[in-house]
C-alpha cells in the first residue's frame, strides 16, 4: 500500500501546494483507480499525518518549503532527514507532519512506514490569499506527473 499525504494551508498562498496536488491525485484515481493507492489532504493537522501513514508500506508527503532556495525548487528528501521529535508544547497545533514522522515511528513500530519520502515546493509567496504563484503552480505540476508515472509502473 501506497500513501501519499498533501500538506500545508491553502489560504495562505504556496504553502498550500502539497494540498493542491493531493487534491488532483485525488480527482486523478477517481478517473484512474488503483487499488493500493491511498491519498489524504491532511493540510495543517499533524496528528493526522500520523495516523493516515500507520499500516502502509511506502509513504509520500508533499509540502511546501522556506529554505531560503530558489521559488520553485523540488526538494525530493528521505524523511530520516526531516523527522524530528515535537518540542515540548501545550498546544496540539505545534505537531507537524514532521514530528509525526519521528512519533508515529516510536508509537506503531512496524506498523508505520520506513519507506518515506517527502516531496518539498519551495514556495514564492506565503502571504494570505488562494493561489499559486506560477513558478510553484509550475513545479507542482512537475511533481504531480513524476507521481503519476510512479503509480503507472
Amino acid at each position: 500500500m501506497l500513501t501519499i499525504i498533501g500538506c500545508g494551508n491553502l489560504n495562505r498562498s504556496d504553502d498550500g501546494v502539497g494540498v493542491i496536488i493531493a487534491q488532483r491525485l485525488q480527482q486523478y484515481l477517481t478517473e484512474h483507480p488503483h487499488p493500493n493507492v491511498r491519498v489524504y489532504d491532511c493540510g495543517t493537522a499533524g496528528m493526522e499525518v500520523m495516523f493516515q501513514a500507520r499500516g502502509t508500506q511506502q509513504l509520500i508527503i508533499l509540502d511546501a518549503s522556506a529554505t531560503g532556495s530558489e521559488p520553485g525548487a523540488i526538494f525530493k528528501v528521505p524523511s530520516s532527514e526531516l523527522e524530528a521529535l515535537p518540542e515540548p508544547s501545550y498546544s496540539l497545533h505545534d505537531f507537524r507532519w514532521d514530528n509525526a514522522l519521528a512519533v508515529g515511528r516510536k508509537i506503531f513500530r512496524e506498523d508505520f512506514p520506513q519507506d518515506v519520502i517527502v516531496y518539498l515546493i519551495e514556495a514564492e509567496n506565503l502571504d494570505f490569499g488562494l493561489e499559486l504563484s506560477s513558478v510553484v503552480q509550475h513545479s507542482a505540476e512537475k511533481v504531480f506527473q513524476e507521481l503519476i508515472s510512479t503509480l503507472i509502473d
